[in-house]
């Protein structure tokens, strides 16, 4: 059979065929790819004609073809529904596609061909518009981040950091995956379960019969609040999660599972690659591509937060000893205890949202919800196809079109949770929208909320439904660009800046009209009372203790990434140390409150791309703030929430569809009008200036 990946698709939008697409397919498509993007750019290179946009940006834009369609529909595809093979694959050429990048990068035919293309624009011998100067110049500076003007023996050391680092991020993943696994928590005794509904019994017993076992199984997740602790009771029970959260990746189960020196090595690696390129650490490196620029900056927010949220911190924990007391006298406030009472606090003085799981059924969310925002702000709908494969059998494909009826693109919903899945929940592009290529956008929202037990519906937290809008936001970035070059379509911005539009998308799930029409009983069919509505509506406060979690695991992030080479642990024995060390410097080490992640399960900074820049969804809520600020101006009598067509279509129209195809702060300064003012950020973590 040919190749599904050696031709562009002929399915509607492009859309890769996986009912035929085999792993074997990936492996052939990936050695084609490379060598076919290598020889397309040969012919840029060694053209002698004069530099063009045509020549130059278009013919690079159009290059590597196969290799693009092959890696977008693999990576989702492993991430989301991985097996032996597939995990095989990403070992093999992960190392193999960083030596491919930097055969690209490394090129002094090709930068020379991006140079005369530049001095020729300088010139005045040909016009570049905004979307052509930015993908120039934006093409330019890669080249020098990536070593062009490093010497040769340099540049023979930085192939090998960098094949390496590919290396060794994949084989975090491949750890990390596998211990959360195995961190589950067996439960024999059906008492130890008490303040469970019978739906999450019910799950995770199904859950304890797919490996196998009697009685019941409580899956870890990837963060390190687990939400079962919520509403559990026994509080051993609530210990032994919890120990099993914090401990993964150290070593103290099987030593497969045990991340510790591959971290270490990672984070060395990428200080002696700064370090050959000139930067002091890796997050300058990081940073100077960023939003925030420099490191200082991002040091400068991190540390004017983190003294006022500790003060937070410390009244919530007196009011959880005040109620501990009074169930347990005597009882010491442990981490574990900490979101049980919380709960319960929250239930006697605001409002608990484990009310909400009856009205908060997948279906209806998704549907009555997130489609229903998008439709309210930016005439968008959604209509399933069926007929059309996603990349597992449980991932469905909606198609997108415009209010006058047009096909705009795809979204592809993966929502439930499974052994062979990554942890915790993204967007990807598929296919990128671009006119240049003529190309529409598929994107895919892949979450990890609990699956129905056999007969039931599945029903979401609050959580789940917040993390459902945020990366919906992100689908939309991807769904409404309108850029020319493929490259900068949709989230091809910077990592700073892209959370930014997802953080937005949140709050439309607060908005009480919406709120009535998607939070219906899954039994009776009854809306959520309107005293709850106007109660979680109210309630919507950060806590001080999931602020600080957050800040931990930004201050460890850029421990691990300011931290110069021969500072740094020399293998795996020292994580925990300075861990520690790093959090008790940063004024965030609480003994109650462990970061979001620690560094033995930090996907983001080891096995992702948000290395030196898990600080991203603070800086992006900075804009969020400002932005939420701006909706409610457009309020109307109709829209108190200003959700509606106008604000949406100027929120569309001049940050959404820019994409990646201009500065970003620039897009945001022609939407805002100003820069963001970071005071709405401190009215609602509840600071002062």
């Amino acid at each position: 059979m040919t190749n599904p990946f050696l031709a562009p698709s002929t399915l509607p939008f492009s859309l890769p065929d996986y009912a035929t697409i085999t792993d074997a397919h990936v492996r052939e498509a990936l050695e084609i790819g490379m060598e076919q993007q290598l020889e397309e750019l040969r012919a840029i290179a060694e053209d002698t004609s004069p530099a063009t946009v045509e020549n130059v940006l278009h013919a690079w834009e159009r290059s590597g073809a196969v290799l693009e369609r092959t890696l977008s529909a693999f990576w989702v595809a492993r991430s989301a529904d991985t097996n032996p093979e597939r995990d095989a694959i990403m070992a093999e050429f992960s190392p193999r596609l960083a030596a491919h990048q930097d055969a690209i990068l490394l090129d002094p035919a090709l930068y020379g061909r991006l140079r005369a293309l530049s001095e020729r624009a300088d010139a005045g011998e040909v016009e570049l518009d905004d979307q052509d100067a930015f993908n120039l110049s934006e093409r330019l500076r890669a080249y020098e981040r990536g070593g062009i003007t490093l010497p040769a023996g340099q540049q023979a050391r930085l192939r090998e950091l960098n094949g390496e680092l590919a290396t060794l991020s994949n084989e975090f993943d491949t750890a990390l995956v596998a211990g959360r696994n195995a961190a589950a928590v067996h439960v024999t005794d059906e008492a130890e379960l008490a303040g469970l509904s019978e739906d999450e019994k019910a799950r995770l017993r199904e859950a304890a019969r797919g490996r196998d076992l009697d009685g019941w199984l409580v899956p870890v997740v990837n963060t390190t609040g687990q939400p079962l602790l919520d509403n559990l009771e026994h509080r051993g029970l609530r210990e032994r999660i919890f120990r099993a959260s914090v401990g993964r990746g150290l070593g103290s189960g099987d030593p497969a599972h045990d991340t510790r020196d591959t971290l270490v090595r990672i984070a060395r690696l990428r200080a002696e690659r700064a370090a050959l390129l000139g930067y002091p650490h890796h997050a300058a490196y990081v940073h100077e591509v960023a939003c925030a620029r420099t490191t200082e900056a991002v040091n400068d927010l991190l540390g004017r937060l983190t003294p006022g949220v500790v003060q937070i911190v410390e009244r919530e924990a007196e009011a959880l000893r005040a109620r501990l007391e009074s169930v347990e006298p005597g009882a010491t406030l442990e981490p574990w205890d900490w979101q049980f009472l919380a709960t319960r606090e929250n239930a006697a003085s605001a409002f608990d949202t484990d009310q909400l799981k009856p009205y908060l059924e997948f279906e209806r969310v998704l549907t009555e919800g997130v489609f229903a925002a998008a439709t309210a702000l930016y005439g968008i709908t959604f209509a399933e196809r069926p007929e059309l494969v996603g990349y597992t059998s449980e991932a469905r494909v909606f198609e997108v079109r415009e209010a006058d009826g047009s096909v705009l693109g795809a979204v592809v919903i993966d929502a439930y949770t499974r052994p062979n899945k990554k942890g915790g929940a993204w967007m990807t592009s598929i296919v990128d929208q671009s006119h240049l290529l003529d190309q529409q956008p598929v994107v895919t929202n892949t979450c990890n909320v609990p699956p129905p037990a056999e007969g039931s519906p599945s029903l979401m937290t609050w959580d789940n439904v917040i993390t459902l809008f945020h990366e919906f936001g992100h689908d939309l970035h991807g769904l409404l660009s309108d850029v020319r070059y493929p490259s900068r379509s949709g989230t091809s911005v910077p990592r700073d800046f892209v959370e930014f539009p997802s953080q937005v998308n949140e709050i439309w799930a607060w908005e009480p009209a919406l709120l009535r029409r998607f939070a219906r009983h899954h039994e009776t069919g009854e809306p959520i009372p309107d005293e709850w509505v106007d109660k979680l509506v109210a309630s919507r406060t950060e806590s001080g203790y999931r602020t600080l979690e957050l800040l931990a695991a930004m201050l460890l992030d850029q421990a691990w990434h300011q931290t110069p080479l021969a500072e740094l642990p020399e293998d795996g024995s020292g994580v925990e140390a300075f861990e520690a060390a790093a959090l008790e410097r940063a004024g965030a080490a609480h003994p109650l409150i462990p970061p979001r992640y620690r560094s033995a399960y930090f996907h983001h900074i080891f096995g992702g791309g948000y290395a030196a820049g898990y600080y991203s969804y603070l800086w992006s809520e900075v804009m969020d703030a400002d932005t939420v600020a701006w909706f409610r101006e457009q309020a109307t009598a109709e829209q108190p929430g200003g959700m509606t067509r106008e604000a949406g279509d100027r929120f569309r129209a001049e940050l959404l569809g820019r994409g990646g195809s201009l500065e970003a702060l620039e897009t945001y300064r022609r939407f805002r009008g100003a820069d963001p003012d970071v005071s709405h950020l401190l009215a609602r973590l509840g600071l002062t200036a």
